[in-house]
């Protein structure tokens, strides 16, 4: 455990952070995993509307640090890949 002032703070800003990040981890893999699954559904027009909100949830996260903005364009092409590919 903690003993100086700051390092007490320190560590309820780390649980903080950590929170914090676990949330937009979660959304954005909830977010592609659904897309994903509209898709294989076969349900393109869904899939389309839901595709910007993949896009900000990605954004979000890699605009915030919890993952690197390449992924972040990485994830995004390859789910405009898979839309464009069941057309």
């Amino acid at each position: 455990m903690p003993i100086t002032k700051s390092a007490k703070k320190a560590l309820r800003q780390n649980k903080t952070r950590k929170i914090r990040n676990t949330r937009k981890t979660v959304a954005y893999k909830a977010s592609v995993k659904d897309f994903r699954k509209l898709v294989a559904a076969g349900k393109k027009d869904e899939a389309k509307k839901m595709l910007s909100r993949v896009y900000q949830t990605l954004d979000k996260a890699a605009k915030t640090g919890v993952i690197k903005k390449n992924k972040a364009s990485r994830l995004k092409s390859n789910t405009t890949h898979l839309l464009q590919k069941t057309a």
